[in-house]
């Protein structure tokens, strides 16, 4: 499988280091960016093939992976615009709609066919990321298995039935990293403020977060089952719980994904006008 990136940068690199790990050859990656030192690092780190501007073999390829913002995507595909003839393309810019992608690669007027939009995750930096997917309907069973064994180079991936399903798959797990950030953050805060150096507030943080969400992964009890066999009635754990949901945390939460869900779908509007 030829496979071209559009755009080198760290989701690129994370996907291009996974591909090859898992036995993509890198004589069959061709990476178009136009800053000379990454295409430095990426040849010497992958060996695979770099160019400043796109040439035949990267309009030849089988898959075609765009990644470069969302903003500088419509400028980026100028160049493609009818060249990509039976590729299958991949997206993984956050918010950008397929119609308006498969408008700008379009000839003749007769939009691009074979269209898959991805909203992959910060921890596929490090081969632990989640990727929501969605293929057009003349995308076949191939191209979907080619799509989700690309982005299963940085982690699991899940299909969507709607690609405006993909707005909120950006509130949860796109942005889901930054609220968990954030929680490590408070919880090191108050380690801190409970007397303990910053280095072991932290450490207890993470290692916390880790273990849970590895606890989590690894059982057959849900989230709440859990929580509730580790909440003893009257104990300090309860304590706790009590207190976030004064504060009204559960409902701050749904409100925050929506917001990032809205704030998806109001960036695609934006990038997505000619």
């Amino acid at each position: 499988m030829k496979i071209g990136f559009l755009g080198g940068g760290n989701m690129a690199t994370a996907l291009i280091g996974g591909m090859i790990e898992r036995g993509f050859a890198a004589a069959d990656i061709r990476v178009v960016e136009l800053d000379p030192g990454s295409r430095e690092r990426l040849e010497a780190r992958f060996g695979v093939t770099t160019t400043a501007t796109p040439d035949a073999r990267v309009f030849a390829a089988d898959v075609v992976v765009l990644a470069v913002k969302p903003q500088q995507m419509k400028a980026a595909l100028a160049s493609f615009a009818g060249q990509v003839h039976d590729a299958l393309v991949i997206s993984i810019a956050a918010g950008l709609r397929l119609a308006d992608i498969g408008r700008w690669l379009g000839k003749d007027g007769a939009p691009c066919q074979r269209l898959v939009r991805c909203m992959p995750n910060m921890p596929a930096l490090i081969g632990a990321g989640i990727t929501g997917m969605y293929a057009v309907p003349t995308v076949d069973d191939a191209g979907r298995e080619a799509a989700a064994k690309i982005l299963a180079a940085v982690g699991a991936t899940v299909w969507v039935e709607e690609e405006a399903q993909l707005d909120a798959v950006t509130g949860i797990s796109g942005s889901g990293p930054a609220y968990v950030f954030h929680f490590i953050e408070a919880l090191e805060a108050a380690g801190v403020a409970q007397g303990f150096d910053a280095v072991t507030a932290r450490r207890l943080a993470i290692e916390t977060v880790l273990g849970s969400a590895r606890l989590a992964a690894a059982s057959d009890d849900t989230p709440a089952t859990l929580r509730e066999k580790v909440t003893s009635k009257g104990g300090t754990t309860a304590a706790a719980l009590a207190r976030l949901a004064e504060a009204g945390w559960h409902d701050a939460l749904l409100d925050a994904v929506n917001a990032a869900s809205v704030r998806g779908r109001e960036l695609g509007e934006q990038f997505g006008k000619d």
